[in-house]
């Protein structure tokens, strides 16, 4: 399968161009090799900055991963700012982009590790995301090896008059934590994820990044493993839960454009956040 997306910016109902930004997923396999892993990176933020994008989004575990998980992973963690997120600075600078992908983080007690997202530019770090559950569920036990998030105001960036936010794979399963990114300013919410295959589960995959979008009235971009350990299928959703950027089930990258005024116009018309009775509270 191919990708499609919108590779223009041009408004389909009038012809006109439209302000905004290129926003691309990039979906690729990691291994345990981290120079590789940046390498892939490299080559596919190239080709999506060829192609209009400043924001390129990459999977969960992008630094570093293996299946199953084993002894070794702890090792292979590293700090937020080790060499992974640098040569992550070292490409957002070359293409004039914010990068996003997974890290396996380091943790201070030694033990488990933290999977982590972070959003980086030419600069350095502009956001930091970690997992805030873990995927103990279809026979998996993430658990035995992370350790979970803690629960904080969320970390955000902007970028051209666009607010994004960031999440983690199995964190789409809890509505509440997208809700508290929206809540945040969020027009875009970018999820990093490993979304492992199994029955019905590209379906549940679909069914929640078109339910994030449509609820909270905002982008959701997401970028997967392709097969056979993910389902692929990343992909960009409007905010009325409409598909307009995707990739099939290679490695490959998808580009849509995005603008903070389509986030208004749809909340204009569907103002659901404005009319909700309900907050979010973390759980005791």
């Amino acid at each position: 399968m191919t990708s499609r997306d919108h590779d223009l910016p041009r408004s389909a109902d009038a012809g006109q161009a439209v302000t905004g930004i290129g926003v691309a997923v990039a979906q690729f396999a990691p291994t345990s090799d981290r120079e590789a892993n940046l390498q892939t990176i490299e080559e596919l933020t190239a080709r999506a900055a060829a192609r209009g994008a400043r924001v390129v989004l990459f999977p969960e575990y992008s630094s570093y991963f293996v299946q199953p998980f084993d002894e070794g992973l702890a090792a292979h963690a590293e700090d937020v700012g080790g060499r992974f997120t640098q040569g992550l600075c070292r490409i957002a600078a070359a293409n004039d982009a914010v990068v996003v992908a997974g890290l396996l983080e380091r943790s201070p007690d030694g033990g488990r590790v933290r999977n982590a997202v972070v959003a980086v530019d030419g600069d350095g770090v502009r956001a930091t995301y970690r997992k805030l559950h873990l995927y103990d569920a279809f026979g998996q036990r993430e658990s035995d090896w992370v350790e979970p998030g803690e629960i904080g105001a969320p970390e955000t960036f902007e970028l051209a008059g666009i607010r994004f936010a960031l999440m983690t794979c199995y964190d789409l399963r809890f509505p509440e934590v997208a809700r508290t990114l929206a809540d945040a300013g969020a027009h875009v919410v970018l999820v990093a994820a490993e979304w492992v295959r199994g029955p019905l589960k590209e379906h549940h995959w679909r069914t929640l990044l078109h339910a994030r979008a449509i609820e909270n009235t905002l982008y959701v971009a997401a970028a997967d493993h392709p097969p056979p350990v993910g389902v692929g299928a990343s992909m960009i959703v409007d905010p009325q839960g409409i598909e307009i950027a995707g990739v099939g089930i290679d490695r490959d990258i998808a580009v849509a454009w995005l603008d903070a005024e389509s986030v208004a116009r749809v909340r204009l018309v569907n103002p659901a956040l404005e009319l909700r009775r309900f907050g979010v509270h973390p759980r005791a």
